[in-house]
């Protein structure tokens, strides 16, 4: 097979599959877009995993360590996939250590209040599904049936995070203000998650051609908007964004320029929590060594014994 075969598959709406010829580049494509995903689901069990112990109550606890366990699997599965590409777990694992990997900008803010996770349940896990639910038909087999999974558990991720949110700002006073607090800091960097806008991104054009991606960063950035706005009015919270406005014409909110200065400064390392995230990850994976090794020696007693 060569490009043009290549690229008639895909046209043809068929799954790449991991035996399949490819590309160099779709390869590294996907590797880059795989793994920071992976990333993502498993250092965003970090600012979440810090308010299991101070849930407000035992339902609350349940709920959050249920959350937390889906979101390691979900970086399983994704390394999984990301395997079938070539790629050790290893490699990948040392990329993200090294800063050669990216995971999302969201996951470098801190959580400072309990409302912080329904803010983090509502607005970050519904801009991951708005942007996981098309690609539930990216073109690449493994990565598009994990999604399918993926997506189904976020959902429930999201009507928890709304759940709290619903909640506080039908409580005290004091309880709606945390609930608007969360929602004031964590809304601009939600719809950073869909990345920089289309003109400063240079792999969308392949990502688009490929079928990786099935929209661009600026329309997933849209849909979310116009799905969140609605539901923020339900429970009498104010969208911190004196400029957004629904425009008849388009029949989709306008809404005000983002701090792309702050966007940048977070994606290259200099966020509230930067580096304390990626200490973190470092020193479990450092301590957690023991266990890998004695995993792999249960592997090898167990296939020695077989044999």
């Amino acid at each position: 097979m060569n490009d043009i075969k290549f690229q008639e598959r895909i046209d043809a709406e068929k799954k790449i599959e991991p035996k399949d010829w490819m590309p160099d580049a779709y390869r590294k494509h996907l590797i880059r877009q795989i793994s920071q995903h992976a990333h993502s689901e498993i250092i965003g069990m970090q600012p979440e995993g810090n308010w299991i112990t101070r849930a407000p109550s035992l339902r609350a606890k349940m709920i959050l360590l249920a959350k937390v366990q889906d979101e390691a699997g979900h970086g399983l599965y994704l390394y999984s996939a990301c395997e079938t590409l070539g790629i050790s777990r290893e490699e990948l694992v040392q990329q993200l250590h090294e800063g050669k990997a990216k995971y999302s900008s969201i996951f470098n803010y801190p959580t400072l209040s309990w409302a912080d996770m329904g803010a983090v349940g509502w607005l970050v896990d519904g801009a991951a599904i708005v942007n996981q639910v098309s690609l539930q038909r990216t073109s690449y087999g493994p990565y598009s049936r994990g999604m399918v999974k993926i997506c189904k558990e976020e959902s429930f991720h999201q009507r928890q995070g709304y759940e709290i949110m619903a909640e506080m700002a039908k409580g005290t006073p004091e309880q709606k203000a945390m609930a608007q607090d969360a929602l004031n800091r964590f809304w601009w960097p939600s719809i950073m998650m869909f990345g920089p806008q289309d003109s400063d991104s240079p792999r969308t054009g392949n990502a688009m051609k490929w079928k990786i991606k099935r929209q661009t960063n600026d329309a997933l950035r849209q849909d979310f908007i116009d799905k969140t706005v609605g539901q923020a009015e339900v429970i009498g919270l104010t969208i911190p964004d004196p400029d957004l406005k629904w425009n008849e014409e388009r029949q989709s909110y306008d809404f005000g320029e983002m701090d792309w200065d702050e966007f940048w400064s977070v994606v290259n390392g200099n966020g509230p929590c930067n580096k304390q995230r990626l200490a973190h990850h470092k020193k479990a994976h450092d301590e957690g060594e023991w266990v890998r090794n004695a995993a792999k020696a249960y592997a090898k007693k167990q296939e020695l014994v077989a044999n």
